[in-house]
């Protein structure tokens, strides 16, 4: 039978593919680009139902959950085909490419850091897949000291974690496969710079923290049961591995099946003294547990017993904790506890909280907090009894990282960098409260011709949200101008000015980057972060729908050239937005998103994400306010919706790719338009993180061309 111009066959022989053609892009807003056939593959729908609070709900693409299945991998690579056709008949796509690799192509090095006699750094020379590790030794003398290029040939293993001993004579490090967050943990002996036989395999969610020179602490899972890639994990467990032994004898030091914790996480204090443990079963509050290291035969000791709230242990001298909480501060305070006696009640305020979130780090003897005012850094110096001491001068008003260093260094070095400012190094002299430059790279974008000025607006509920704008100056308030309106909004995560190579190429043909600093992040504090949670999550979409409104009511654009974009967390958003709101945009670019709301706590590691979405099993109220905006269940029959390029990745064990596979199953079916949804998956990445330089190039070349196409703009600057 027919409905909204598919074929639907209520039940279909495995591995069947059906297609039909349509044509796509509008021409709503005068595009006079011709417009290009598209051809999707007809999904396979079963029949599978499950009962949630009483009421039936199907998912058809249940299967496509199978990561391991032929059909899968069939509707995958049908998918794709499709999805490249349409991209390969863009005409300006490769002039979008050889131009981001162009302005890509050039040195980016990081911070130095220093162990024994040597200063390392990471360097690209401007087009490898991954940063190489570099090292010197005095001036001069620069020597590759390990390359993640020389792992794989196309470039997807790369570094995750790296941890040197006190004296820089052993350094371990975590590589990741194909993006997977599963790593496996090597050692090198730094002289020879040759392997040890000693190694780690299949840890996850790990960092790597030595215990003098006798082993490192680690943090994994057992194998799950099913699909490593998206089965549940539930049980993270840390252990100590001790140097010349098997895997096999390593110690299991926090975490049974008495108690299993969703995270735990391990780090020795830098006078080796304490080892520290972190337990949580949510990505927000966790309990803190510690372990004298000088003591024989210490045992674990709790300090926080409970995950009511975030704690991070920044230092410990002398039998005292410096600890970062939120515990009556939601805006973060900094605590020493005295390890003799720790309850809460005798913590001792060093740092107090303030109207401005508040970050600290350490360096040279000092405590450096950074508050974020308006989602813009600044940092004030104190010492270790809490006196304010001086506000650090930085170089503009963008986002400061990496300001911390051991505590016997004179010197730290940090990035500096905003929406037109790449990244630059500068070098801050503790005992002069001085900064200065250190490396600022060249490329081929003019900051000066560009301007980022915030804005405030209100929200549906009145709230006011504050927004950066990012364009050429001079820019025309005629609502023509291509937009890019991004948004996150979730786990308490601020999203603050960054330099991004790939939005040169926007800006430079006239687009504008446009970013709102919406609930459900941590911009301000965790109140701001709490007011995106749960039952109070459609305050995200509505600040989301409300900035895109700003700039269509102020002449930054209209919805014919407005694109909104996101990923995880932010790949939710948009999938909400453009259901709730299918008028709102012409393009919509969800990435690596959260889509299934009633079982996306079913795979890896996602239960973990409770905190902020609530779960359709803990209450049918929950439930049923899932339901309404999981992009999966919410689309409706019969709809148009924007433009979609829908983007994930084979390997991504964080948010699964069924996610993206079952919207985008949906999405093709229930929608009427004449704009095309699509769907691009990437092979051999994963979340993001770590995916090499020539995939990042070509996903980024890919999203340009397909918005600007559907927007009906030329690439080069001029509108059609």
């Amino acid at each position: 039978m027919m409905q909204n111009g598919f074929i639907l066959l209520p039940k279909l022989k495995k591995n069947s593919l059906l297609c039909f053609t349509i044509l796509t892009l509008a021409c709503t807003n005068e595009n006079h680009f011709k417009p290009i056939p598209v051809e999707y593959p007809i999904t396979e729908k079963s029949d599978h139902v499950d009962l949630y609070w009483g009421e039936e709900i199907a998912d058809p693409y249940r299967w496509l959950e199978d990561d391991y299945a032929d059909n899968t991998k069939e509707w995958v690579i049908a998918q794709n085909k499709v999805t490249f056709d349409y991209l390969d008949k863009i005409p300006f796509r490769d002039a979008i490419r050889d131009r981001l690799e162009k302005v890509w192509n050039y040195e980016k090095v990081g911070a130095p850091f220093f162990y024994g006699d040597w200063t390392y750094y990471f360097k690209n020379d401007g087009l490898q897949n991954q940063s190489i590790l570099y090292r010197s030794r005095g001036e001069g003398n620069e020597e590759i000291f390990l390359d993640p290029n020389q792992l794989s040939e196309d470039g997807s293993t790369s570094l995750s974690s790296i941890a040197f001993t006190k004296d820089g004579s052993l350094f371990a490090y975590a590589v990741s496969v194909a993006g997977s967050d599963w790593r496996d943990i090597y050692v090198m002996d730094t002289e020879s710079k040759t392997l040890l036989k000693d190694q780690i395999k299949d840890a996850k969610f790990t960092g790597i923290s030595w215990e003098g020179k006798k082993g490192f602490y680690y943090s994994t899972y057992a194998q799950p049961d099913g699909s490593k890639l998206s089965a549940l994990t539930n049980d993270h467990r840390l252990y100590f591995h001790q140097l010349g032994t098997t895997q096999a004898e390593d110690l299991l030091v926090f975490g049974n099946d008495a108690t299993p914790r969703r995270y735990v996480s391990g780090s020795v204090t830098e006078d080796g003294h304490v080892l520290v443990i972190s337990a949580a079963n949510s990505t927000t509050g966790n309990e803190l547990y510690i372990k004298d290291l000088s003591k024989e035969g210490s045992t674990i000791k709790s300090i926080v017993a409970n995950m009511d709230n975030n704690h991070g242990v920044l230092d410990h001298q002398e039998g005292w904790l410096l600890v970062q909480t939120n515990m009556d501060a939601p805006n973060n305070q900094l605590v020493k506890i005295d390890l003799n006696n720790p309850r809460p009640e005798k913590w001792q305020v060093l740092i107090p909280e303030i109207a401005q979130v508040m970050q600290v780090s350490k360096g040279g003897g000092k405590l450096f907090a950074t508050y974020l005012k308006d989602a813009i850094s600044e940092i004030r110096q104190y010492d270790y009894e809490g006196n304010e001491e001086s506000t650090i001068e930085l170089p503009g008003a963008g986002t400061v990282s990496g300001f911390s260093s051991k505590n016997t260094q004179d010197s730290i070095y940090y990035s500096f960098t905003s929406y037109v400012q790449p990244g630059s190094i500068y070098k801050y002299s503790i005992r002069e409260g001085k900064s200065k430059l250190y490396r600022q790279p060249q490329l081929d974008f003019d900051p000066e011709s560009y301007e980022s000025h915030q804005v405030f607006y209100n929200s549906k509920d009145g709230t006011k949200v504050p927004m950066i704008l990012t364009h050429k100056k001079g820019l025309a308030l005629n609502g023509k101008n291509p937009t890019i309106l991004y948004g996150y909004g979730g786990f308490n995560i601020s999203l603050t000015p960054a330099f991004s190579i790939a939005n040169t190429v926007w800006l430079e043909n006239g687009g504008i980057y446009a970013v709102p600093n919406i609930r459900g992040g941590g911009e301000y504090g965790e109140n701001w972060h709490k007011a995106g949670t749960k039952l109070q999550k459609q305050n995200v979409f509505d600040d989301f729908i409300a900035a895109g409104e700003y700039l269509i009511r102020e002449g930054y654009t209209s919805s014919e050239y407005l694109a909104i974009k996101g990923g995880s967390n932010g790949g939710l958003l948009v999938g909400a937005t453009m259901i709730q709101r299918p008028d709102l945009a012409r393009v919509a670019l969800p990435a690596v998103g959260v889509m299934d709301m009633l079982r996306y706590h079913q795979f890896t590691s996602g239960a973990g994400w409770a905190y902020d979405y609530g779960t359709s099993d803990e209450s049918e109220e929950m439930y049923r306010y899932l339901k309404n905006y999981s992009p999966v269940h919410a689309l409706k029959q019969g709809t148009a919706y924007p433009a979609t390029l829908v983007t994930t990745a084979d390997h991504d064990d964080r948010v699964v790719p069924a996610h993206s596979f079952k919207f985008a199953a949906a999405l093709q079916e229930a929608h009427k338009g004449e704009l095309p949804v699509l769907i691009r998956i990437e092979t051999n990445a994963g979340h993001g993180a770590g995916k090499p330089t020539s995939k990042v190039i070509e996903e980024q070349a890919d999203i340009f061309a397909f918005t600007l196409y559907n927007m009906g703009v030329d690439f080069g600057g001029k509108s059609e």
